[in-house]
């Protein structure tokens, strides 16, 4: 996952206009046992059953978090509220919604204590992801960094010969400040951050990377592309035969070795160690034993030919971006990762999960519909200024859906959890 120096030049100075990187390492340290000690305490129970309902709602209305939406309190079937996001409506796909957490982040976006709103119709998973949570809060926080950013659109251009590519591409390269202007014009959000050129034989993908500010931004990405090449095409001095407004080069929707290696959406980082203790009181494992299931675990991945290596970060990210409006079909790019899990020196757990694709936006969409605006909000996550919190977020869930498998499978939980928790009696 290595970039340039100047794209590392360029990160630096991203993240220096706020703050200094020794004010944010500062910032995101995990938190002292005293601290820990001093986080609020719970007044619900996390592992009840449905019978506790009512308490988890009563709970959420003290913390000032609206639920009417999502308590089904209100109803919403006008079809003219779903223009520009669903076509020929006949009404709703109604997915459960699970509360877990409060999961603790230190970011540079995400910090304190967060409810987590997890759309699933798979049982055990919110437990576990709920288990996950409550061994990094105790452990002191899971801290979180929004590396970069960047959503791609990948024309494709084809001449007669290379040569003329080679004129193309020449010519294009001078161009970059016209096309920077061209999207400015076109979207107030969109920022044009580098143009890259990929040549096989008479043909040519140039890949146009954005910032798209608080959106996911994929169809921005695409209508400020089409704009630029309307402006090739009409000026450049050897026109293509052909052209097509995305080669299926950007990864859009799906699992590919071009995002893993860079960024799509947004690149996230997050890590926490975990004390023996806490391993063997909440996790019911040990830090060896976590760390060589997942040793194990992450070479079988390799076997099997994975982009990336990780346990089952769909699975959190897939609830998460249901709750909140995200694009689900945008798990397959979003949910490719590494995780990592090893023992430091002092014999506790050191754990890590990078996202490199993380495609989420926190306006536009679906974000604005009434459940999924009320999860938004949960989080503190709805509007602009918020993406880059959201996402560190997201990556924080995805480490405590690791940690809790890994410990699962370590000691042999697994199947007993998905008996006792995914199977519904007979009648």
């Amino acid at each position: 996952m290595a970039r340039n120096s100047h794209q590392s030049e360029k990160l630096i100075k991203d993240f220096e206009k706020e703050k200094t990187i020794e004010e944010y390492a500062q910032q995101i340290a995990p938190l002292s046992h005293e601290e820990i000690a001093a986080l609020p305490k719970l007044r619900y129970n996390p592992e009840a059953s449905g019978s506790a309902f009512q308490e988890r709602l009563s709970y959420l209305k003290e913390q000032g978090i609206a639920t009417e939406s999502i308590a089904g309190e209100k109803t919403f079937l006008e079809p003219e509220n779903y223009r520009g996001n669903i076509e020929n409506f006949i009404g709703m796909a109604q997915v459960p919604i699970g509360l877990a957490g409060p999961i603790n982040i230190r970011g540079t976006k995400a910090m304190g204590d967060f409810h987590i709103p997890l759309a699933t119709t798979e049982g055990a998973l919110v437990a576990s992801y709920n288990r996950g949570m409550k061994a990094t809060r105790q452990s002191g926080g899971i801290t979180t960094v929004c590396l970069s950013e960047g959503v791609q659109r990948c024309p494709l251009f084809k001449f007669n010969t290379i040569g003329e590519v080679g004129i193309f591409v020449k010519w294009t390269q001078k161009q970059q400040s016209v096309f920077a202007d061209i999207v400015s014009k076109t979207s107030r959000f969109a920022k044009l951050q580098e143009v890259a050129p990929t040549i096989e034989g008479n043909s040519v993908i140039m890949t146009f990377e954005y910032t798209t500010g608080d959106a996911a931004g994929q169809n921005m990405v695409t209508i400020c592309t089409d704009q630029i090449c309307q402006y090739i095409l009409e000026h450049v001095p050897v026109k293509p035969q052909e052209w097509v407004i995305e080669s299926n080069f950007s990864g859009d929707k799906k699992a590919t070795a071009v995002s893993f290696g860079n960024v799509r959406g947004k690149k996230v980082s997050a890590e926490v160690v975990i004390p023996k203790n806490i391993c063997e009181e909440t996790l019911k494992s040990s830090p060896q034993l976590i760390s060589n299931y997942w040793q194990s675990s992450t070479l079988a991945a390799i076997q099997s030919g994975s982009i990336g290596a990780q346990g089952h970060i769909a699975n959190g990210l897939t609830a998460i971006f249901l709750a909140c409006g995200q694009d689900v079909a945008c798990i397959s790019e979003s949910s490719i990762g590494v995780t990592r899990m090893q023992v430091n020196s002092e014999g506790d757990l050191y754990v890590s999960v990078t996202i490199p694709s993380l495609i989420v936006g926190t306006v536009g969409g679906g974000t604005g519909l009434p459940t999924q605006k009320e999860c938004l909000q949960m989080l503190g996550c709805k509007g602009e200024g918020a993406a880059r919190k959201f996402a560190e977020i997201c990556c924080a869930v995805a480490l405590s859906g690791e940690l809790s498998i890994a410990a699962a499978m370590s000691a042999n939980h697994f199947t007993n959890a998905h008996k006792n928790l995914g199977r519904k009696a007979q009648s």
